[in-house]
């Protein structure tokens, strides 16, 4: 519905504001908050403190990082390739055989990523193809959890995209390849930036399915955070997301950073 009084204007984004406050900005200010508490017994928290941030990060905390990380970025990159091959491959057949084969890239997302890892874990604790106790089963259930959203980031990309480029390079006797390599990616770039990003945060965050398969020595961050505030040290872990929040945000800042040739154009 269209507003056009500035009444109107100012009460929808009054209500958006404090919709906004209340579901997201007031729980990270808690977070933020019990970051620095060293006590918490009235309604602020009291003794502030750097201590938990000091705890965290000369702990496990530098590795644990490193591994959410490395996880994050191989599996939104397989992510990207995948998501890609599939929407540039799909695009060209039936619309009903498309709309089948695309729900089916959303059907890991529809259930509980506990039920991912769990499923993951059975299927590959035994050879031919033995993954259980290694790195590897961490990022290929990063991979199946996130993939989905890297495809359908792209194929709606393509949906956007004007054919007259492509047919206009086809008719000066572009050869597929080159369409694709010149024409299609960089139009779709932005896109794909925009796939990666949503991957890599989806990724950062994950916590169910990468409990069910992680290995010793392979610990991401939301894992360690669960660890920290299962025993008690909530303080700590609210320290640990505070810098899981920003080290993500950092990465995506970065990544929007990238230029695009579509979007100079």
């Amino acid at each position: 519905m269209l507003v056009w009084s500035n009444r109107g204007r100012f009460a929808v984004w009054g209500v958006f504001a404090l919709l906004f406050g209340v579901v997201y900005g007031l729980p990270m200010a808690m977070i933020a908050l019990a970051s620095f508490a060293g006590q918490w017994n009235g309604v602020l928290p009291s003794h502030l403190t750097l201590g938990n941030y000091a705890a965290v990060l000369q702990g496990d905390s530098g590795g644990e990082l490193r591994v959410s990380l490395i996880t994050a970025a191989v599996a939104s990159a397989f992510a990207l390739l995948l998501g890609s091959w599939a929407a540039l491959a799909l695009r060209t057949i039936a619309p009903a055989s498309r709309r089948v084969l695309g729900v089916l890239f959303f059907v890991p997302s529809a259930v509980p990523s506990v039920s991912v890892g769990l499923g993951l874990l059975v299927a590959f604790s035994r050879p031919p193809v033995l993954l259980n106790g290694t790195t590897a089963i961490v990022i290929v259930a990063h991979l199946v959890l996130v993939s989905a959203f890297a495809y359908g980031n792209l194929s709606a990309g393509l949906a956007r995209l004007p054919p007259e480029y492509e047919q206009v390079a086809a008719s000066l006797g572009a050869r597929a390849f080159y369409r694709l390599r010149r024409v299609t990616l960089p139009l779709l770039l932005p896109y794909m930036i925009a796939a990666f990003s949503l991957s890599f945060a989806l990724s950062m965050g994950e916590l169910g399915a990468t409990v069910m398969v992680y290995p010793p020595g392979w610990v991401t961050m939301p894992v360690g955070i669960f660890a920290l505030t299962d025993r008690g040290d909530v303080f700590q872990g609210a320290a640990l997301t505070m810098v899981l929040a920003v080290s993500t945000l950092v990465v995506l800042i970065g990544v929007a950073q990238l230029p695009t040739r579509a979007a100079v154009r």
